[in-house]
């Protein structure tokens, strides 16, 4: 995953912004501040690609520092990340759902966190290489800079319609979005949700998305991301039945 995704951390709690920030460090280009006001002036100096702060600070704090960001045109784009108690984000944050690219739920674990956030860095990055690709609708790339799992989430939370082709060593698979959702896959003469479920330990070759193809073909029968949870439950069967034979030898 490229590092070249800017983050902005803004969190006054020492604690909570270092660990997060070393979290972040693995996936992106963060930079920390302890203040809203400092971060805002950032913000409008040095646009980042995503912004994640604490709604519960001094001075200002996440809710005003979300409102003045929407509030000027050129940064109004910039995708923000709160993190809060789940009862705030249902009561005092309601009304800003829809300007607020996720939550994070306060209390929780780094790790958890981090993952959330990366689902949310690997999307930007996604449409980011779009933006800087060369004119034509079809996208290029390793799937060492970029693995499939991120890519299959990416074009579920940008919600895509395209045509991913992916290839390693001599194989490919081509899966067909609508709104993010898969809706037919073909791995040589294997189609739905099996040719899926093929790709996705793949950390070598290449992967090519046309935003211009499409399939009316429907052959997966769940969602993206329920393809990704079983997938990942089959992957991990895999690897505990491969430990257990290690030892048994």
């Amino acid at each position: 995953m490229p590092s070249n995704i800017k983050v902005l951390l803004v969190d006054d709690n020492p604690m909570v912004l270092e660990m997060l920030r070393a979290a972040l460090a693995q996936f992106s280009t963060v930079q920390t501040f302890s203040d809203g006001a400092d971060a805002l002036l950032k913000a409008i100096d040095e646009k980042p690609d995503l912004i994640v702060a604490d709604y519960n600070m001094p001075g200002v704090d996440g809710l005003q520092l979300l409102q003045k960001i929407k509030a000027r045109p050129n940064t109004a784009g910039i995708p923000v990340i709160l993190m809060a108690a789940k009862s705030d984000v249902n009561e005092k944050l309601k009304p800003v759902h829809d300007t607020v690219e996720e939550f994070l739920d306060k209390p929780f674990f780094t790790r958890e966190a981090a993952a959330k956030i990366k689902k949310v860095v690997d999307k930007i990055a996604l449409e980011k290489m779009a933006r800087e690709a060369p004119g034509d609708s079809v996208l290029r790339g390793s799937l060492v800079q970029m693995g499939v799992l991120d890519l299959l989430q990416s074009l579920d939370m940008g919600r895509k319609t395209c045509a991913l082709t992916l290839s390693n060593n001599g194989d490919s698979c081509k899966m067909f979005f609508t709104e993010g959702q898969i809706n037919h896959a073909q791995y040589g003469a294997i189609k739905g949700d099996e040719a899926v479920y093929k790709v996705l330990a793949w950390t070598e070759g290449n992967f090519e998305i046309d935003f211009k193809g499409s399939s009316a073909e429907q052959t997966t029968t769940q969602s993206t991301q329920g393809l990704l949870l079983e997938g990942l439950r089959m992957l991990d069967e895999q690897n505990r039945d491969a430990e257990e034979n290690v030892l048994e030898a």
